[in-house]
């Protein structure tokens, strides 16, 4: 066997191992969301309570709203992204006891739901929208001061 031959074999070896051990970390952690909690239930089974619980307040506004803001969110994440965040708005729905989903909720419920870096796309978003942050800015502080205690 030539030496060229030799090195695509090796390189090709750490290509798919690398490969194999990003696509186990992801389904890792999907595992991990899985696992029931002291309640029972795992984190993806309140998500889905949340989302079926507070189905019927949706509007076609309010969907569209949410489908615009995980528009940043590549395709192939964005439906794992919108069930998440609408899961956390299902969740201050119910907590509130309203009667029906707004935009209020929608943008409280994303920053509750998402990290820190993606808050820069919804500010953009919301920018062009032409809704005011200013009243949510309590929430983003609040919620980066968070996430970076629990890291």
């Amino acid at each position: 066997m030539s030496t060229w031959f030799m090195w695509f074999i090796v390189l090709w070896t750490i290509v798919l191992i690398t490969l194999m051990f990003i696509g186990g970390y992801f389904m890792f952690r999907k595992f991990l969301k899985r696992l029931p909690k002291e309640d029972g239930k795992s984190i993806l089974d309140w998500q889905d309570y949340y989302i079926e619980k507070t189905l019927h307040l949706w509007g076609d506004e309010e969907k569209a709203l949410l489908n615009e803001l995980v528009e940043p969110v590549p395709e192939l994440f964005r439906d794992v992204a919108k069930g998440k965040i609408a899961g956390k708005i299902g969740e201050l729905a119910l907590d509130e006891d309203a009667s029906r989903i707004d935009t209020e909720l929608i943008i409280r419920g994303y920053i509750l739901a998402t990290p820190k870096r993606d808050h820069k796309f919804l500010r953009k978003k919301l920018a062009e929208l032409n809704i005011d942050v200013s009243p949510y800015e309590p929430l983003f502080e609040q919620h980066s001061k968070k996430t970076s205690a629990s890291n």
